[in-house]
C-alpha cells in the first residue's frame, strides 16, 4: 500500500519501513517484551511510543563501564484532560509502586510516570486501562491526546461543546489496530465509554479517498502518519490551549440560543526545530475556514488524508504538515483538503480576541458547584519537604471523590465540588503546604512553564524544570533591584528546541542549545497570540543578570502605557534593544541612566551573530561598553587604510 506520493529518487526514512513492517504496531514490540532484557532495541522503541512510552535513561546515574539506567516513561490519554477519580488514585499508586513516586502534568493535559522498569510496564499500562485510562496515541506518529480549556463551566454551551468534540475527535482518530489490548491485556478489550454512533460511521465513511478499505487502520493505513499530529478544540476568546500551536484547531461556534452551528478550523501550527537547522521553525496555524457541525468529521479526514499522503515521508524534519501549508502555501493546501472533503470550505468567522487563563482559585461551575484551579509548578506533583502536593490530592479524591482536569499550562482544576466541601478541600491543601490563594503566588512563578529535560528525556541538551525555579527567582531579583517589583511576564523553558513547552510563544522563551547555554527568544504576548524571535544563540546562565539588565532597563524607561514585555520587544525591534545594550554600562542603574532615551537619529551598526558572543566576552573581560570595543576597531582600520594610501 503506497499512501504517500514518493518520487522514485527518493527513499523512504528507516522509521517509515519499521511502522510499515510492524504489523499495526505489533512487531518487535510483542517478542522483545516477553524477553528478560532491561531495555528495547531501536526498532522497538519507535513502536513502542505508538503504545504512551519513551524509553529513557537517568543520566544522573550513567557509571562508566556500566548498561544505562534504562527506564521508561509513560503517557496518559485524556482529552481535554479529564482525569476520573479512579483513574487518579490508580496513577498514584503506579507512580509508587513503579515510577519515580511523582506524577508530571504535561503541556497537552496528560500525565507523565517517570521511572517505569522494563519488567513492571505491561502491569502499569493494565492498571490504566482498567481504570478508565489510556496510553494509546499518546506518542508517536498519529493524533496526539486533544486539547481543550479544562473550566468545567455548565452554564456556558461552548465549553460543553469543545469538552465533548474533544473526545468524538478522540475518538475519530484513535488507531483501530488490535495490538495495543493484545499487548497490555492479552487480548482483554477494556470496559471504556460507548463511542459516538456518528464517529463510528464517520471513520467508515469514504468516496472521496480519505480511508484504506478493507484495513486494519481505516484511516492511517500501515505507515500511519508522517509525523505526530495534533488538535485541540476551544471556544471563542479562550486560548488557554495555546490555539496557534497545533495542526488543526476547532474553535466552537454557537448561535444566540448556545447551540451548536459548526466550527472555525485553523491549520498548520506546530513549534518543533533543531538547531542551526533553518529549514525547521516553529509556525503558527493559518485560518482554514468554516465547517457545519455535521460535517466537521469529514473535514477532520480530509485534513488528515491530505497530511497523511503529502507530508514528507523522507525527511522526519520536514514532515510535520506546518511544512507541508508553508511549502504549498494555504490555498494549495486548502484546495487538496476540499478534494478529499468533496466540497468548498466556507469562510472563517470573525472572532473575538483570544486572551488568556488558567483559572485558578474557587470559581462557580454555574450549577451550585464550584471548581478550584491549583497552580503545579513546572507540572511536577510530588511531596517535598513541607510542600506536599501529591499527598494532598491524594487525600482529597479518596475523601470527596471528585474528578479533575488537567490544564495546558500543566496546572490542575479539581471539580464537582459541593460548596459544603470547600473548607474542608482547603484545610487539607493548607495543612499539606499547598498555597490557595493564587494572587499570593510570585507571578513569574504562576506564568512559567519548563520541560522535564534531565536527567531522563534523550533528547535534552541542558536543564529545564530543574533551572527554572533558581533562573525565575533571579529574574525576580533582578526586576526588584531595578525598581520593577511589579513587573512579571511569561516565561517558558525547555532543554532542547522540541519545543514541548512551547516556549517559542513566550514573551521570554529559553531554548537550551549548549550544556548550561540557552537560545533567549523575545517577543511573545501574554495571551499567546505571536510568535517570539531569536535573540541570542548560547547566553550563558551564569551570564543572566549583566544580559537581562540592560534590556529591563530599556524597555522600563521606553515602554508604552500598559505594554507587556514581549510586545515592547517586537514592536521596538531587536536593533534597538541591542544598541542599546552596546552602550549600556552593567551595575550602572540608576546613577546614570535614569530617564535615559535611545535617540531616533542616532546610527546603529550590527554586528553579525557569530561575532557578537565574542564582543560581548570582550566587553565583559575588560569591563568597557560594547561600542567602545567597535569605535576602537574602526579607529584601528580606517588608520591603516590611511596608511596604505
Amino acid at each position: 500500500m503506497v499512501q504517500t506520493p514518493i518520487s522514485p529518487d527518493k527513499k523512504l526514512s528507516k522509521l517509515e519501513r519499521i511502522k510499515e513492517s510492524s504489523n499495526f504496531l505489533r512487531e518487535p514490540l510483542v517478542t522483545q517484551l516477553q524477553q528478560e532484557t532491561t531495555h528495547f532495541t531501536e526498532d522497538a522503541i519507535q513502536i513502542l511510543k505508538f503504545h504512551g512510552s519513551y524509553q529513557q535513561d537517568n543520566r544522573d546515574n550513567r557509571v562508566k563501564g556500566q548498561e544505562k539506567d534504562y527506564q521508561m516513561m509513560l503517557r496518559t490519554r485524556n482529552p481535554g484532560g479529564f482525569i476520573p477519580p479512579e483513574l487518579y488514585m490508580t496513577l498514584d499508586r503506579l507512580s509508587e509502586e513503579y515510577g519515580n513516586h511523582t506524577l508530571r502534568v504535561t503541556t497537552r493535559q496528560g500525565f507523565q510516570i517517570h521511572g517505569i522498569l522494563k519488567k513492571n510496564l505491561k502491569a502499569t499500562i493494565a492498571a490504566i486501562v482498567h481504570s478508565m485510562g489510556s496510553t494509546l496515541g499518546a506518542c508517536g506518529d498519529l493524533n496526539r491526546n486533544v486539547m481543550a480549556p479544562p473550566a468545567p463551566f455548565k452554564n456556558k454551551p461552548e465549553y460543553r461543546y469543545a469538552w465533548e468534540y474533544a473526545n468524538k475527535v478522540a475518538d475519530l482518530l484513535t488507531p483501530q489496530t488490535g495490538a495495543y489490548y493484545e499487548i497490555w491485556l492479552d487480548g482483554e478489550k477494556a470496559i471504556s465509554a460507548e463511542e459516538a454512533p456518528e464517529v463510528k460511521a464517520a471513520r467508515q465513511r469514504n468516496g472521496t479517498g480519505t480511508i484504506f478499505h478493507d484495513s486494519e487502520e481505516p484511516l492511517y493505513g500501515d505507515r500511519y502518519m508522517p509525523r505526530k499530529f495534533k488538535c485541540s478544540v476551544t471556544v471563542p476568546g479562550d486560548n488557554s490551549i495555546d490555539v496557534y500551536t497545533h495542526d488543526v484547531s476547532l474553535v466552537v461556534i454557537v448561535n444566540e440560543r448556545g447551540e451548536l452551528e459548526g466550527f472555525n478550523v485553523l491549520a498548520g501550527g506546530g513549534l518543533g526545530r533543531t538547531h542551526n537547522k533553518e529549514e525547521t521553525f516553529a509556525r503558527m496555524s493559518d485560518p482554514i475556514g468554516y465547517v457545519d457541525k455535521e460535517d466537521v468529521y469529514e473535514l477532520l479526514k480530509a485534513i488528515v488524508a491530505t497530511q497523511r499522503d503529502y507530508g514528507d515521508r523522507v525527511n522526519r524534519r520536514h514532515a510535520r504538515m506546518k511544512y507541508l501549508i508553508n511549502d504549498w502555501g494555504v490555498d494549495k493546501f486548502k484546495a487538496k483538503v476540499e478534494e478529499y472533503f468533496g466540497k468548498k470550505i466556507a469562510p472563517f468567522r470573525e472572532l473575538p480576541e483570544w486572551k488568556y487563563q488558567d483559572f485558578l482559585g474557587w470559581h462557580e461551575q454555574g450549577d451550585g458547584k464550584l471548581f478550584f484551579g491549583i497552580s503545579v509548578e513546572n507540572g511536577r506533583v510530588k511531596d517535598e519537604g513541607a510542600f506536599q502536593l501529591k499527598t494532598a490530592l491524594r487525600e482529597i479524591i479518596q475523601q470527596f471523590n471528585i474528578p479533575m482536569r488537567l490544564s495546558p499550562n500543566h496546572n490542575i482544576i479539581l471539580y464537582e465540588i459541593e460548596p459544603s466541601q470547600k473548607e474542608a478541600i482547603e484545610t487539607i491543601l493548607h495543612q499539606r503546604g499547598v498555597e490557595t490563594n493564587p494572587d499570593a503566588i510570585e507571578p513569574l512563578v504562576r506564568y512559567s512553564m519548563a520541560c522535564p529535560a534531565l536527567p531522563t528525556c534523550g533528547l535534552a541538551i541542558t536543564e529545564s524544570e530543574r533551572a527554572l525555579p533558581g533562573i525565575v527567582d533571579r529574574i525576580r531579583a533582578l526586576l526588584n533591584k531595578l525598581d520593577m517589583a511589579e513587573e512579571h511576564f511569561v516565561i517558558r523553558m525547555t532543554g532542547c528546541p522540541n519545543g514541548c513547552a512551547r516556549p517559542y510563544m513566550a514573551e521570554l522563551g529559553f531554548v537550551g542549545s549548549a550544556p548550561g547555554k540557552y537560545q533567549v527568544w523575545l517577543g511573545g504576548t501574554p495571551d499567546q497570540t505571536q510568535l517570539a524571535q531569536p535573540y541570542e544563540q548560547r547566553m550563558a546562565v551564569e551570564d543572566l543578570e549583566g544580559f537581562f539588565e540592560p534590556i529591563f532597563i530599556f524597555f522600563k524607561q521606553n515602554r508604552q502605557p500598559k505594554e507587556s514585555f514581549g510586545s515592547f520587544c517586537s514592536r521596538v525591534g531587536f536593533d534597538a534593544i541591542r544598541e542599546f545594550t552596546f552602550g549600556y554600562v552593567p551595575g550602572s542603574y540608576p546613577s546614570n541612566l535614569k530617564g535615559r532615551k535611545v535617540r531616533k537619529n542616532q546610527k546603529r551598526v550590527s554586528v553579525p551573530d557569530e561575532l557578537f558572543p565574542r564582543l560581548k566576552e570582550a566587553s565583559r573581560a575588560e569591563n568597557r561598553p560594547m561600542n567602545q570595543i567597535i569605535a576602537e576597531a574602526l579607529n584601528d582600520y580606517f588608520a591603516k587604510k590611511k596608511m596604505i594610501k
